[in-house]
């Protein structure tokens, strides 16, 4: 297949892009109206295959660090030093689906600009197709907390990942000129970089959401088993819930340091709503951490946060706004007629709302 001659990739190429200097910046899907001005740099570039090859060492196996059904991730470097991380689809992989999805993911990570996203440099379509991005140097949440051979995630690296993951995600369902439903927030796709700042990545299976509709209905059911939401499993109903959702999931590994789903195929949730729901703190946090190796307060913040985004019915589920406001101290009461049942949560974690006495009357 000649992929130069796609026309969706073509569009893609096309885009007009403008950046803007402030954190939570959104680049333009359309270019521009033509202005009296230069233009401005694109926020990404194309790259030969001579480029991305020589910076792999010609997709030497030694280079690999992630492989999926889409094919592998090779590091690399680039001839003016810039550690990248390049994302190649398989030969085998290359069918219809298969490229759709890789498209997707080019069209949906180029048109973001975040601290906490990503950061997409380019791509390269010649000899198949390839996404170049900055490498992460620390690898992701999942390998820092379930390999063995790293050291154990201290507790503030952890409540910096919570925070941090929770910024990158308001800004996709916020931020953007269009809503993006991430669709796979897990441990092994948010990574880290050299400060442990985390970054959510690996947009294959994201989708745009128009502001007029409510939300997609997909089909087949893709993502990770332990991380998918009851609505979304069982009727293929996608929103900004679904992501909110997976996000519980992950806070309850980031605490707990255990997997979405065990040896025994048990869920990560289904272990954790014992502990949830009596506010056992010592039950639930990871013992590697030790006694005293946690902040009590931020342990109790996150358990309640988790409790809320993990609830079976979408409605009930805060937005991430409301997560990052939640995380950060900055309570808010997304909704009145919910006081009673915040208030025994926030009772049963010791959470003190600042606000609360006024809302009572």
């Amino acid at each position: 297949m000649n992929y130069l001659r796609s026309r969706s990739l073509k569009r893609l190429l096309s885009i007009g892009r403008r950046s803007n200097p402030d954190e939570d910046c959104v680049v333009e899907a359309e270019p521009p109206p033509p202005v009296a001005v230069a233009p401005s740099k694109p926020a990404w570039r194309c790259f030969s295959y001579e480029e991305v090859d020589q910076a792999t060492n010609g997709f030497h196996p030694d280079n690999v660090v992630g492989r999926g059904g889409y094919g592998e991730v090779y590091c690399g470097i680039l001839a003016d030093g810039r550690a990248v991380a390049v994302k190649r689809l398989a030969a085998a992989a290359a069918d219809e689906k298969k490229e759709k999805d890789f498209l997707t993911e080019l069209g949906t990570v180029g048109h973001v600009r975040h601290p906490n996203v990503s950061s997409l440099l380019g791509c390269c379509v010649d000899r198949g197709l390839h996404l170049v991005f900055d490498f992460s140097t620390r690898g992701s949440v999942s390998a820092n907390l379930h390999d063995e051979k790293r050291p154990v995630m201290t507790w503030s690296q952890r409540h910096g990942v919570a925070v941090g993951t929770a910024r990158g995600l308001r800004y996709l369902h916020k931020g953007c000129a269009r809503r993006i439903i991430h669709r796979d927030i897990k441990a092994s796709n948010i990574l880290l970089d050299a400060d442990y700042q985390p970054q959510i990545s690996d947009f294959g299976l994201a989708r745009w959401l128009p502001s007029e509709w409510t939300h997609h209905a997909i089909a087949p059911i893709e993502g990770t088993f332990g991380c998918l939401a009851p609505e979304y499993f069982t009727h293929g109903i996608v929103d900004e819930k679904t992501d909110v959702f997976a996000f519980g999931v992950f806070l309850l590994e980031l605490i707990s340091g255990r997997k979405p789903v065990d040896g025994s195929h048990m869920s990560l949730l289904a272990w954790a709503k014992p502990y949830l729901k009596d506010g056992v703190v010592q039950g639930l946090v990871d013992p590697r951490l030790g006694d005293g190796g946690y902040d009590a307060g931020q342990l109790r913040r996150l358990m309640f946060v988790a409790s809320l985004c993990a609830r079976s019915a979408a409605a009930w589920r805060p937005t991430m706004t409301e997560v990052h406001k939640l995380l950060m101290k900055i309570i808010i009461f997304f909704l009145c007629t919910c006081w009673p049942t915040l208030s025994k949560l926030w009772t049963k974690f010791r959470i003190q709302p600042l606000g609360a006495r006024n809302l009572q009357h």
